[in-house]
């Protein structure tokens, strides 16, 4: 172990335990642009092979107390998260399942002279089909939004990111090919609420929450999780869905009613039912309507040669 990751590795594994996880290797390693980092991967302490690695600048001072409460955060979410079947699985309000792979952590800055921070990372169609189709993104955050964040660190941006990324999709603004370049998914200062102190994505209605839910359960849980329950009440998605975690908890039991999901533990983990597994259909349908959404489309008159400029 590298002498210049030794406190830091301390603070990181006492933040992990705390949240029932257990780090299981700290490394160094380098980032996008070649610049030293500490990688560090935690596992969950009830089943080890479900992992994640957290990669952080070498400079990053995991001891400093200001960053304490929010690693707390980050790693008590992640024990929570890891429990999922696909841990890195998200849904769009489009209806698309999507998992991020590839994120390399931390930001770097600019290489075409824009005042801006960047990470590199790749989305991937998950409609258990072994689709081909995917985005390779490159999220750029703005000198003012970067004002906003404690760190410039994984566990105080991967959330957001996350998000941004999906909001981008729903924009119709990012394209998932079978190859192709990187896409860019901006990150300003419109997703975050100065009087609030909030990140703010979208706006959603009762109703969208429920279809949300309900096709995150189908999609996460039944398709891609063989039947393995899903978090539900997850703050990425609260946060993506302006709500929060308990209206999502309040969501989840009316679906139960209506006899979609089953809940276990204490009412945020979810299985389908017979009921929710039997609208396929249904889901694959929406997932199509969404494909071509997001899809270019382009003036045939235009394409032709036809312009009246």
């Amino acid at each position: 172990m590298s002498t210049a990751i030794n406190a830091p590795a301390a603070h990181l594994e006492a933040a992990a335990k705390a949240a029932g996880l257990t780090l299981t290797a700290i490394e160094p390693g380098t980032d996008f642009s070649g610049t030293p980092t500490t990688r560090a991967t935690v596992a969950l302490a009830s089943d080890p092979s479900k992992t994640q690695t957290v990669e952080l600048s070498e400079a990053f001072d995991a001891s400093n107390p200001k960053f304490a409460a929010e690693l707390a955060n980050f790693f008590a979410e992640a024990a929570l998260r890891l429990r999922n079947p696909h841990p890195d699985a998200y849904l769009t309000l489009h209806g698309l399942p999507l998992t991020f792979r590839k994120f390399a952590w931390p930001f770097h800055g600019s290489t075409s002279g824009a005042d801006s921070f960047i990470v590199h990372g790749e989305i991937h169609l998950a409609d258990g089909k072994e689709s081909l189709l995917h985005a390779k993104v490159s999220a750029a955050l703005t000198q003012t939004f970067a004002e906003v964040v404690a760190a410039l660190e994984q566990p105080f941006a991967e959330g957001f990111i996350t998000n941004a990324v999906r909001k981008t999709l729903d924009q119709g603004q990012l394209e998932l090919v079978k190859s192709g370049n990187r896409q860019p998914v901006p990150v300003t200062t419109r997703y975050y609420s100065m009087k609030q102190q909030r990140f703010i994505f979208n706006d959603t209605n009762e109703k969208q929450r429920h279809d949300y839910l309900a096709a995150k359960v189908f999609w996460l849980s039944h398709v891609l999780g063989g039947g393995a329950p899903v978090w539900i009440a997850d703050p990425r998605d609260a946060q993506y869905l302006n709500t929060t975690a308990a209206e999502l908890k309040k969501t989840a039991a009316l679906l139960v009613q209506e006899g979609l999901v089953l809940l276990e533990g204490d009412g945020e983990w979810a299985t389908a039912t017979d009921t929710l597994r039997n609208q396929e259909d249904k889901y694959r349908a929406g997932l199509e309507e969404a494909l071509t959404f997001i899809k270019p489309s382009f003036n045939e008159d235009m394409r032709a040669g036809h312009t009246n400029m």
